[in-house]
């Protein structure tokens, strides 16, 4: 697990790159959720989307994903994102790719 962020920094989705890969953490009701920032339709950054509850869509095309599972909302594009173990250890965030 590699320590990337401060709690305190995801006041809005936040891009960290872990090794050379980089993902995207979310603040949803206290728990931070990590998965891939680059969206598997167009290769756009998910970091930079509008997140609505869980949900995170695409600034590029819209295309949605649920950030607690990586699952498209829309089932019929078959596609989903690739999520990362979360760590929270006092005020440290520690991902895991």
């Amino acid at each position: 697990m590699e320590k990337v962020a401060k709690l305190s920094e995801l006041k809005a989705p936040k891009l960290v790159t872990v090794g050379r890969k980089e993902v995207a953490l979310f603040l949803v009701n206290g728990k931070v959720y990590c998965i891939n920032n680059t969206c598997p339709h167009a290769g756009g950054p998910l970091c930079e989307g509008g997140l609505d509850n869980t949900t995170v869509t695409c600034p590029w095309h819209g295309w949605s994903f649920d950030v607690t599972s990586g699952n498209c909302v829309n089932p019929a594009y078959g596609a989903a994102i690739n999520t990362h173990k979360v760590e929270v250890k006092g005020a440290d965030v520690f991902v895991e790719v």
